[in-house]
C-alpha cells in the first residue's frame, strides 16, 4: 500500500473517532485544555457571610384592636416594622391606604396575624379561601409574610402522628397559595394549640414541605411549652423565618404564666441572642406583648417601649 494511501485511511480512522468524542470534550483535543489546571484551596475556607442582623419591630396586639392608634404610637417608640393581625383588615379594608398609612410613619409591612389553621375537615376549604384571601391583601398591602397557628386545643388534649402530618400539610397547601402572592409564610409555635410541645413542633416541621413553610419562633411560647428556644434557633437555622421577642414569668392566674415586658421574665435572651449569632440570623424579631400585665402602669407604647430600650441596651440591636 502506498504511504498516501496509508495515510488517508488514517486521517478517516481519526475522524471517525474524533466524531465519537462529544462535542464539549473535541476542542481539548484539538486545541489543549479550556480550562488549565489551577489551585482551588483557597475556595475550602468558607467565606463570611456578615455579621448576624436582627431588625426590631412590634406587635400591634398590646393595642387590643385600636390599630390607628398602634401604628402612630410604634412609630414615634422607635420601631421601624409592624406586625397586624387580620381583623385590622377590618379597620383598614383597601390595602393601599394601609400601605401609603405605613410609609408615613416609616413602618415595614412585616407580617400579617392570619389565624388558626384547623384540622376541621368541614371548614378546610372555607378557611384556606380565607387564608389565601389575607395574603392577597398583604402583597398589595406591602407586607412579607403570613403568619399561622396550628389548630386550638385545650392544656390535656392528645394528638397522634396523624394529626401532627395533618397539621404539616395543611401548612403547606396554605404556603403555597400565599406564594403565588410572594408572600413567606410562617409558623406560630403557641401555647393551647397542637403546636404547643417542642415534639409537637418538629412533627409538624417535618410533615410540612420545607421549601414553603418556615418556623416564626416565639421564644416565650417554646419555654412555656417545655422547650429550649436557643437549642430551637440552633436547631431550625435558617429555616427561622422571623421571630417573637417575648418574656414570660409565673403567675397565681389559673393559667400559671402571665407575658411580660422583655428582661422581667423567665427567657434567658443572652442565650437567645448567643444562638443567633451562631446561625448568622438576618431578619425580624417582632417584639411582641399580648397585654400589659395587671397592675402595670405602662401605657401599650410605653410598655413595648421598654423591650427596644432593653434590646438595644443589651444586644445592641437597631429597630
Amino acid at each position: 500500500m502506498s504511504s498516501s494511501r496509508r495515510e488517508f485511511i488514517a486521517g478517516l480512522g481519526a475522524a471517525g473517532a474524533l466524531a465519537a468524542v462529544p462535542r464539549s470534550a473535541r476542542a481539548s483535543l484539538v486545541h489543549g485544555p479550556l480550562y488549565p489546571p489551577m489551585n482551588l484551596s483557597v475556595f475550602d475556607v468558607p467565606l463570611h457571610r456578615g455579621d448576624p442582623i436582627v431588625r426590631a419591630g412590634c406587635s400591634a396586639i398590646t393595642w387590643n384592636g385600636k390599630d390607628a392608634q398602634a401604628i402612630e404610637d410604634i412609630a414615634a417608640a422607635g420601631f421601624t416594622g409592624i406586625q397586624l393581625r387580620y381583623p385590622a383588615l377590618d379597620e383598614f379594608p383597601d390595602p393601599h391606604a394601609l400601605r401609603d398609612l405605613l410609609a408615613k410613619h416609616k413602618l415595614t409591612f412585616v407580617a400579617l396575624s392570619s389565624g388558626v389553621a384547623s384540622l376541621d375537615p368541614a371548614i378546610r376549604l372555607s378557611q384556606l379561601e380565607t387564608h389565601v384571601r389575607h395574603a392577597q391583601y398583604l402583597h398589595e398591602a406591602g407586607g412579607q409574610y403570613l403568619q399561622l397557628i396550628a389548630a386550638t386545643a385545650t392544656p390535656t388534649q392528645a394528638f397522634t402522628a396523624a394529626d401532627y402530618k395533618l397539621q404539616g400539610q395543611l401548612f403547606t397547601e396554605i404556603a403555597k397559595r400565599a406564594a403565588d402572592y410572594g408572600i413567606h409564610f410562617g409558623f406560630h409555635n403557641h401555647m393551647n394549640s397542637v403546636g404547643q410541645p417542642p415534639e409537637a413542633i418538629d412533627a409538624i416541621m417535618d410533615a410540612a414541605d420545607p421549601k414553603y413553610v418556615f418556623l416564626e419562633l416565639d421564644v416565650a411560647h417554646y419555654l412555656q411549652g417545655g422547650g429550649d428556644p436557643a437549642a430551637a434557633i440552633r436547631k431550625y437555622g435558617r429555616r427561622i423565618l422571623f421571630m417573637h421577642f417575648k418574656d414570660v414569668k409565673k403567675s397565681p392566674d389559673p393559667s400559671g404564666y402571665e407575658w411580660v415586658e422583655l428582661g422581667k421574665g423567665r427567657v434567658d435572651l443572652p442565650a437567645v441572642f448567643a444562638a443567633l449569632h451562631e446561625v448568622n440570623f438576618r431578619s425580624w424579631g417582632i417584639v411582641e406583648l399580648d397585654r400589659v400585665p395587671a397592675g402595670d402602669p405602662l401605657s401599650p407604647k410605653d410598655a413595648n417601649a421598654s423591650s427596644l430600650r432593653f434590646l438595644r441596651e443589651k444586644f445592641g440591636v437597631q429597630a
